[in-house]
């Protein structure tokens, strides 16, 4: 873990892995909620990366959070939320043969599992979801598409995502959804923030 000031009000952490990027988020947190913390106006991770922002003095928490025990994010909890998806997208076949398996075996493994969405970006409303095994994670299609429908659910290097809106894009679409991962007339806009525990619910394609 590397702590750099990010200019006159904010500490950049720089972190080994996505799962201390988890760890150090949900202490940040507990300590915020506990009123541990100075205040602050934004935790805001990446992927390597956590930037703590909004802080009158960064000096002190620089020096103090070396020293913090970080949980298992494994073992924090989130809120959950449920995305209904049919197994139906393009890319699905070439999928399930890189995987070893049919395609109703690949989509039976990734609606197994649980996702944890460690960060966003690339469009407002896209998460990116940790929590598919390293034996699955493939590289980006060698040519990206020029326009991925909204709701696609598709999977590239260690993540699983949803595809907010139609854009260009180069992840393995293996699935659709038809829940809205943006709506500017919810509180809370983004349907996915970081933290927040996903699973897939397997839907029939017919």
């Amino acid at each position: 873990m590397r702590i750099l000031r990010y200019g006159a009000h904010a500490l950049l952490v720089e972190c080994a892995d996505p799962d201390e990027v988890a760890a150090l988020r949900a202490e940040l947190i507990r300590r915020r909620e506990q009123g541990l913390l100075p205040p602050i106006d934004d935790l805001v991770p990446a992927e390597r990366t956590v930037l703590i922002d909004g802080l009158d003095d960064p000096a002190p928490l620089a020096a103090e959070i070396p020293g913090w025990e970080l949980p298992d994010p494994a073992t924090v909890a989130g809120r959950l939320v449920e995305l209904d998806v049919r197994y139906d997208g393009p890319d699905l076949a070439e999928v399930a043969r890189a995987w070893g398996m049919t395609p109703d075996e690949a989509a039976a493994l990734h609606s197994a599992l649980e996702y944890r969405v460690a960060f966003c970006g690339f469009a407002p409303g896209f998460a990116y979801l940790t929590g598919l095994p390293p034996q699955y994670h493939l590289p980006r299609r060698p040519t990206p598409r020029t326009a991925v429908p909204a709701g696609s659910v598709a999977v590239a290097g260690p993540y699983t995502g949803v595809y907010p809106r139609s854009s260009p894009g180069g992840w393995h679409l293996i699935g659709t959804t038809g829940a809205r991962l943006w709506d500017l007339a919810r509180s809370e806009p983004a349907l996915l923030t970081p933290g927040t525990r996903v699973v897939f619910t397997p839907q029939s394609r017919g």
